[in-house]
C-alpha cells in the first residue's frame, strides 16, 4: 500500500505545496477499500467468528480523536445490528482515577491509527487482566496497543502523509463494519447481499471523489467564521469527524451535534451567516433529519446537504450515492474531507501540517 496507485499523486520527492500530502491520502481511499476487501477479510472473518463463539454480553470501545468517531460508528453498529449494549469508555477512568470497571463479560475494542497512545494501551491491559476479551484495531501491527490486546486487526491503510487522518479513518470504518457484520452471522463471513453491496464500495468512492463540488464549496465558504455539522445515527460520527477536520486544518470553530440535540437549544445560533453541513442519508437516520431541516429552513440557515437527494431550503448539496446508511458513512465523509482540504488551502493554511499538532498524540 506504500506504492503509488493509478490516478494517485506520487509525492516522492515532491515540493512542499500545501495540502499535497492530504490530497494524496484522500485520493487513495478507493484503493484502500479494495485492499481491505480483497486481502483483509480472511483475518477479520477469523476474529469475528472467534468473538461470536465467546458471546460477549456487551462491547466497550475506547479511542481518541478521529478514531473516537470510528468507535462511535461501531457502537451504533453494535447496538443496531447485534442488539448488544455498547459504550465508549473514557481512558481517564483507568489512567487518571485508577479505577478498574468490571468488563469481564465484555469485548473491549481499542481503536487507534498509530496504536501509540499510552492511555489506550493501559485500558486494554487493565481490561485483559480483568478477564475481558480485548481487540486492538490499528494501522500499526507493531504498536504497543497491538501487543497489549489479545487480538489485533490491521486496517491496512498504509503510510499516511498528512497529520490530519483521512484514509486511516475510513479504513477503520470498513474494518469495524466487516467485523460487526461477521459477528452477526456467527461465522465471520458476510451474508451474500452484504458482500455484494460492499464489492461496489471502491467504485462508488472513486465516483464521489471525482465530483468537483467540494472544491467549489470551499471557495464559497473561505471567509466563514464557524461551522455547524449535524447528522443522526450512522451519520452523526461523520458530522463529528467533519467538525474535527475543519478545526484541525483551517482552525475554524466547528460544532457537531446530533440532529436531535441540535433542536435542544443550539438551533438558536443557526442563521444565514453560519454554514450548516447536514449529512442526510437514505434510511431511518436521514428521515429523522427532516424535522431538523424544516426548522433550519425557517431560520434561513445556510444549509449544505451531504446525501443522495435534494431537500427544501438547501443552499447546496454534495452528492453521494443512495446506499444503506451503514455503507453511506464510508462515502459521505469523502467530500467533507475534500472540503476541509480545499478550505484550508483557500485560507492560506497547510492542512498537511497543522500548527501545534503531530501525527502521534500521546495521552495519559
Amino acid at each position: 500500500m506504500n506504492q503509488p496507485q493509478a490516478g494517485v499523486p506520487d509525492t516522492t520527492g515532491a515540493d512542499e505545496r500545501p495540502g499535497i500530502g492530504m490530497a494524496a491520502d484522500i485520493a487513495e481511499q478507493p484503493g484502500v477499500y479494495a485492499d481491505v476487501l480483497d486481502h483483509g477479510t480472511p483475518e477479520i472473518a477469523r476474529i469475528a467468528a472467534l468473538i461470536a463463539e465467546r458471546r460477549p454480553r456487551s462491547i466497550v470501545f475506547t479511542a481518541r480523536g478521529t478514531s473516537d468517531h470510528a468507535a462511535l460508528y461501531a457502537a451504533y453498529l453494535t447496538e443496531i445490528r447485534l442488539g448488544l449494549p455498547a459504550s465508549l469508555a473514557s481512558p481517564s477512568v483507568v489512567t487518571v482515577f485508577d479505577a478498574r470497571p468490571d468488563w469481564s463479560d465484555s469485548l473491549v475494542i481499542a481503536v487507534s491509527q498509530s496504536g501509540g497512545s499510552p492511555d489506550l494501551a493501559q485500558v486494554v491491559a487493565a481490561a485483559r487482566a480483568g478477564g475481558a476479551l480485548t481487540l486492538a484495531v490499528t494501522n500499526n501491527p507493531a504498536s504497543r496497543l497491538a501487543t497489549e490486546a489479545e487480538l489485533h486487526l490491521d486496517v491496512r491503510a498504509g503510510h499516511e502523509r498528512a497529520v490530519a487522518a483521512t484514509k486511516t479513518y475510513t479504513a477503520e470504518l470498513l474494518t469495524l463494519l466487516l467485523l460487526i457484520e461477521g459477528i452477526r452471522t456467527g461465522t465471520g463471513r458476510l451474508e451474500a447481499a452484504e458482500a455484494a453491496a460492499l464489492d461496489k464500495l471502491p467504485e462508488l468512492a472513486q465516483s464521489v471523489l471525482d465530483d468537483p463540488g467540494a472544491a467549489e464549496l470551499a471557495g464559497r465558504y473561505r471567509f466563514a467564521s464557524r461551522f455547524v455539522t449535524t447528522g443522526r445515527g450512522y451519520a452523526y460520527p461523520t458530522a463529528r469527524e467533519t467538525a474535527l477536520k475543519l478545526m484541525e486544518t483551517s482552525y475554524l470553530p466547528s460544532l457537531a451535534f446530533s440532529g436531535a440535540d441540535l433542536l435542544h437549544g443550539p438551533l438558536a445560533m443557526a442563521d444565514p451567516g453560519v454554514p450548516v453541513l447536514a449529512v442526510v442519508g437514505s434510511g431511518p437516520g436521514g428521515h429523522a433529519m427532516w424535522n431538523v431541516l424544516t426548522r433550519l429552513e425557517k431560520q434561513r440557515a445556510d444549509v449544505v446537504i451531504v446525501g443522495a437527494a435534494d431537500v427544501p431550503g438547501q443552499t447546496a448539496r454534495l452528492a453521494t450515492p443512495a446506499v444503506d446508511e451503514r455503507i453511506a458513512a464510508l462515502l459521505d465523509i469523502l467530500p467533507l474531507q475534500r472540503v476541509a482540504l480545499h478550505l484550508a488551502i483557500e485560507r492560506g493554511e497547510n492542512p498537511d501540517a497543522p500548527r501545534g499538532l503531530k501525527k502521534v498524540t500521546e495521552t495519559v
